[in-house]
This record gives structure tokens, sequence and C-alpha cells, in this order.
């Protein structure tokens, strides 16, 4: 029996994401957000019955195959085992590879999706620096990037200059006289020639007087 199996469990269990210990019913438990994926059961107490061993969460099938692989090494634990947990001895020659596979395996169970995932991950990808964003890899804004488009004509100021001058010398040249409509002249001429025009002092001494009634004498 190894000197202290409890020692190298936790060393397993405590190894993964998030895993904790937490000490219950008199015995060390290990969980992940407080959920129980494994249990470590002593050869003082009436978990153990005598012999030092760890109840591990299984998936459902698995404890009746490892019972018949190898009865020596697995057993039914109590309380737990008719929901498919699986025991294992640590008092005799313990596989630790498989034993720290088993224990994986039901962390994975117990875990959430996120959690579980970083299991997957490489050690060192958390590690990994990321690339430095400098003021030329940025993204630069639609105006600066309007100002900074070559011109595709490949024309300068000096050159669109000459373009501004002849623009401001259309808009100073005289204009050319509109055409004046002759019906507005017709129509005053012909009402010029229905007026009467004024007598002079000829005409009226030569036009003839109206001839009044004869005028009533005064008493």
């Amino acid at each position: 029996m190894p000197p202290n199996p409890l020692a190298r469990v936790r060393t397993i269990c405590l190894a993964l994401p998030e895993a904790h210990e937490v000490e219950a019913w008199g015995e060390a438990t290990f969980r992940v957000r407080n959920k129980l994926f494994a249990m470590y059961a002593s050869a003082e107490s009436h978990h153990g019955g005598g012999r030092p061993g760890i109840w591990i969460k299984a998936a459902a099938g698995n404890q009746s195959l490892m019972l018949q692989f190898a009865p020596h090494r697995f057993f039914v634990p109590p309380y737990v085992g008719p929901s498919g947990w699986v025991g294992v001895w640590l008092d005799e020659a313990v596989e630790w590879g498989e034993l720290e596979e088993l224990l994986r395996d039901a962390y994975m169970l117990t875990a959430p999706k996120r959690v579980s995932a970083r299991l997957g991950a490489p050690a060192d990808a958390d590690a990994a620096p990321r690339a430095k964003t400098t003021p030329a890899t940025r993204r630069a804004s639609p105006a600066a990037a309007k100002s900074a488009a070559p011109n595709p004509a490949g024309k300068t100021a000096r050159q669109s200059a000459p373009k501004r001058a002849g623009k401001e010398s259309r808009k100073s040249a005289p204009k050319r006289p509109k055409a004046k409509s002759t019906t507005r002249k017709r129509a005053t001429g012909s009402a010029k020639r229905g007026a009467a025009k004024p007598l002079t002092r000829r005409a009226a001494a030569k036009s003839p007087r109206k001839q009044s009634g004869p005028r009533k004498r005064r008493d």
C-alpha cells in the first residue's frame, strides 16, 4: 500500500480546472462548482471498511464492465453504488494512470461544458502572448482613409488651379442680352393709337364749339 494514497489522489483531482476539496461526512470529497465527482474512503471509517479506497462517478454501464474485468480492484461503493459509481481499492498495486483517467472522466461528467472545455485546451494556451495592435495596424477611420487615398487622375492642387480660374472668368463674363418680346410693344402701341390726344391752342380755336341754348335774361 502506498504510504499516503490520499495525497496522490488530491494532487490528481486538484489539477483539474476549478476543482476543489471539501471535507464532508468525515472524508475528503472532490468537487467542481460544488458538485461531487469523487470521494475518498479511509480505512479507519465505516466508508472503507478497513481498506482505503476512492469512490468515483462513472457513466451508465461502466460499473458492471469494470467489475467483470477486474473484481479484485473495483467494487460497488455504498450509498452511491446504485447511481452507477465505481469504487477503486487503494491498498494494493494501484494503476495510477488508469485511476487518473477515471477521475478525469468523472470530472467531465460533472463539470459544466464551459469549464470542462478548458481541460482539452493546451496548458500554455492562456500564456500565449497576444499580438499588440499598433497605430499602423488599427483600422483607419473613413475620413482618414478618404484623405489618404491616392488621386486616380494624379492631379495636384496647382494643376486644378486653372480650372478654378476658368470658372471665375465664366462668372465675370458679361451676359448676353435677352431678346425682348415684341408682343408687349405691339399692345402698348395700339393702346396709344386709340387714346385721344390733347388739343393744342390752334386746334381748339379751329374746332367748332358746341352751341348752347339762349341764355335766360335776369329780371
